[in-house]
């Protein structure tokens, strides 16, 4: 079973699109997690046939404010063996997404699929500021094991929900690069898979707000190597054990991140 879960604040212009287009793939359910919004991106999303789940009813805990949080409560409310996320705010991706993200999963290996495209932006130059400009480069000098991975900080991607209820979920935007290093570091870096998804376009956002994403990235991977001082506001795992946080990635991983991610640390 698929689950596509869509983590929405204030984006009622585009969610009932991605709604829809959730709902015309193979998902057996569709699931936008509502954080407060106050315009009318629940009503909407409710309209275009979504289950909608204000984050407040999604578990009994308050709720931490971040995207990461919202991605948590989602995985909790889900029913699928497979939980694709998608963002609320989409005005291009490509329409067969759903299936791009969940068919490596035949493959039991899996355990993460990540979605590569292109990002153009409205003046035609190439979208994508945090990620180029410093996650990429950042794990490439702290965890170069996932130096090859083209959009580390994409909303777009799925993972096994077994699997996500094991891992820690970062609050905020550190979340995806949190679960790519996390997946990596529990499973070893072939668990994660990457497919081509063509053109995405969303909401661009200004500096100031991308400052605020990009403090929030730095922190994760840095944090996640052992960098001392960085605390690191997290869910953690609702079943099992999580993944070794030390610098020491898994010992059967060969030596994964442990050269350069102590170098980061010092």
């Amino acid at each position: 079973m698929i689950s596509v879960v869509i983590p929405a604040l204030n984006e009622q212009d585009t969610v009932a699109d991605v709604v829809a287009l959730a709902l015309r793939s193979s998902a057996e359910e569709v699931i936008v997690i509502d954080a407060d919004s106050t315009d009318a991106t629940a009503q909407r999303a409710s309209q275009a046939g979504a289950r909608v789940v204000n984050w407040r009813d999604a578990h009994p805990l308050p709720p931490k404010k971040g995207k990461g949080e919202s991605l948590w409560r989602g995985v909790q409310v889900a029913r699928g063996d497979v939980v694709v996320f998608l963002d609320a705010d989409l005005s291009q991706v490509h329409p067969e997404i759903v299936e791009i993200l969940t068919q490596p999963f035949a493959d039991p290996k899996v355990q993460l699929v990540k979605a590569n495209y292109s990002r153009p932006m409205a003046d035609g130059s190439e979208g994508g500021r945090v990620t180029a400009l410093l996650a990429r480069p950042l794990l490439k000098l702290c965890v170069p094991e996932l130096a090859h991975v083209r959009q580390p900080l994409g909303g777009e991607y799925a993972i096994r929900r077994e699997t996500a209820l094991r891992l820690a979920f970062i609050s905020d935007y550190g979340v995806e690069v949190g679960l790519l290093i996390d997946v990596a570091r529990a499973f070893g870096p072939e668990a994660i898979a990457e497919v081509e998804a063509g053109v995405r376009t969303h909401r661009n956002r200004s500096v100031k707000e991308l400052e605020h994403t990009a403090e929030q990235v730095a922190a994760t991977i840095l944090g996640r190597v052992g960098y001392p001082g960085i605390a690191l506001e997290q869910r953690e795992p609702v079943e099992g054990e999580a993944p070794d946080q030390s610098t020491d990635f898994r010992p059967d991983a060969a030596g994964f991140g442990k050269d350069k991610g102590a170098a980061c640390s010092q």
